[in-house]
């Protein structure tokens, strides 16, 4: 049986990966300006090294594999896919790399970062809440974290859209980011975790 942990980020450096297996990334953009769109990259890597107590003192980079979006309808993923958005054959992945953290670690904070699309950077905040620890049953310890953000797709090159003869756009231009990530310690011997 896992064992909870009093949700508290101690000082000292430390390593941690992301689960892929119990993390996800979902996004939502308004379609013909009256419904919502979901979807999801199901293939997200990431490491997170450094001390977290000391908010300038941490090093996050997240990896999502464009190819992996999924809307549960195929011939969408692939118009997604192709160089209208996403162009994964030319951008196979999206990056963010956090660099600052504002706020309590051990609670809510805002996680500034730079978020790089078809190699656009833009600077974006996530509101990120601090899920708790645990030990899990084979004795390692894991963290877990929610983050909620709002990006506008065109200043990433997202820029396809159709106008609709009533007025409006098929696509929204503001995509709302939810993600729910958890991350299992490791043992680092050097920096290059990170290379």
């Amino acid at each position: 049986m896992s064992t909870i942990i009093q949700p508290t980020i101690s000082s000292g450096s430390q390593a941690w990966q992301i689960d892929p297996a119990h993390t996800s990334v979902e996004f939502s953009v308004k379609h013909l300006m009256i419904a919502k769109v979901r979807g999801r990259f199901a293939e997200v890597t990431g490491t997170l090294q450094g001390d977290l107590a000391e908010p300038q003192a941490f090093r996050l980079q997240v990896d999502i594999a464009t190819q992996s979006i999924d809307t549960r309808q195929e011939q969408r993923d692939a118009h997604l896919r192709s160089a209208d958005f996403f162009d994964t054959d030319k951008w196979p992945a999206i990056r963010f790399v956090g660099k600052r953290i504002v706020g309590d670690v051990n609670e809510d904070f805002k996680l500034t970062g730079d978020l790089t699309i078809r190699d656009v950077t833009r600077e974006i905040v996530l509101d990120v809440t601090n899920e708790g620890a645990v030990t899990d049953p084979w004795g390692g310890s894991r963290l877990g974290f929610s983050a909620t953000g709002k990006i506008d797709r065109r200043d990433f090159g997202l820029t396809w859209n159709q106008a609709l003869e009533a007025g409006g756009v098929a696509v929204g231009h503001d995509v709302t980011i939810s993600v729910d990530a958890e991350m299992t310690a490791v043992v680092v011997e050097s920096a290059s975790v990170f290379a």
